[in-house]
């Protein structure tokens, strides 16, 4: 199974993203893909909230979201839209939500997953966020069926929970999609280390479809958009830049990897440890 992977550097224009979005399905389709991946907030990034809100729109008025669902329909492609920050009320003091979009080759959505751990962090005195202050965290795990695997859906933060992923592959992924806008310092730190941690543990696929550079609100993503294959070797790193990566799956290596080492089957439930006093 081919596929591409978009590395972006997302901007504050919603027009602009999209049409970059656009070109990039193209882009993968004409290389031979059969699904696309994006970054977290691919049709928006921007952490003035204040402006941000101006263009923020609800599912059937997002214009990032159609033009997507329309190239997809056009060039008969999977796209896995990393996220968009979407409006789910019409009242102004309304939390958005950080959604994942799994839309098929007739541009139809076939699934949605809204982020449920949000990146609150103090990383120094130059990096600061508070996501929750903005978006409502979603409520429940999601995986969503390809034509040959079982794909579950994640965003950036979530890479750091373990207890998400064992939820998407006792639920039977075998492909876990991870988009993101890691932070330079612990894109350095911990990126690789977590997304080779979570295809191991798993024996899937991991696909990490990242930003990377100096956005236009002025935050730096550290990029290197990666496939792990489920012996936890990197297929794909992309490493600094923008563009499109291409990596074929071999899917058979699911199987291959958890009958040597099964240890999705082998999960065991236990009792908490009781707390002495």
């Amino acid at each position: 199974m081919r596929i591409a992977l978009a590395q972006m550097c997302s901007g504050i224009d919603p027009d602009e993203n999209a049409g970059q979005l656009r070109s990039l399905i193209a882009q993968a389709r004409a290389g031979g893909a059969r699904m696309i991946y994006t970054p977290e907030m691919s049709g928006l990034l921007d952490r003035n909230r204040s402006r941000a809100a101006g263009v923020i729109q609800t599912e059937p008025e997002d214009s990032v979201l159609a033009a997507v669902c329309s190239e997809a329909k056009d060039q008969q492609i999977w796209v896995q839209l990393g996220s968009l920050a979407i409006k789910t009320s019409s009242d102004p003091e309304a939390k958005w939500v950080n959604r994942s979009y799994l839309i098929n080759p007739s541009g139809q959505i076939a699934a949605r997953y809204d982020k449920i751990h949000l990146f609150d962090v103090d990383l120094g005195p130059e990096e600061s966020q508070r996501e929750s202050a903005a978006y409502a965290r979603g409520q429940r795990a999601v995986v969503a069926s390809l034509p040959e695997a079982t794909l579950g859906l994640s965003i950036c933060y979530d890479l750091r929970f373990s207890a998400l992923y064992q939820a998407l592959t006792n639920a039977g992924a075998d492909i876990l999609s991870i988009p993101a806008a890691f932070t330079v310092p612990t894109g350095k730190a911990h990126w690789e280390i977590l997304l080779r941690a979570r295809a191991i543990e798993a024996g899937a696929f991991v696909v990490a479809a990242a930003q990377y550079g100096r956005h236009a609100d002025g935050r730096a993503t550290y990029g290197h958009s990666m496939v792990i294959d489920p012996w936890g070797e990197i297929l794909l790193d992309m490493g600094e830049g923008t563009g499109l990566g291409f990596c074929d799956l071999d899917l058979d290596k699911i199987r291959d990897v958890r009958s040597r080492i099964p240890a999705v089957a082998n999960r065991q439930s236990f009792e908490m440890p009781a707390r002495s006093s």
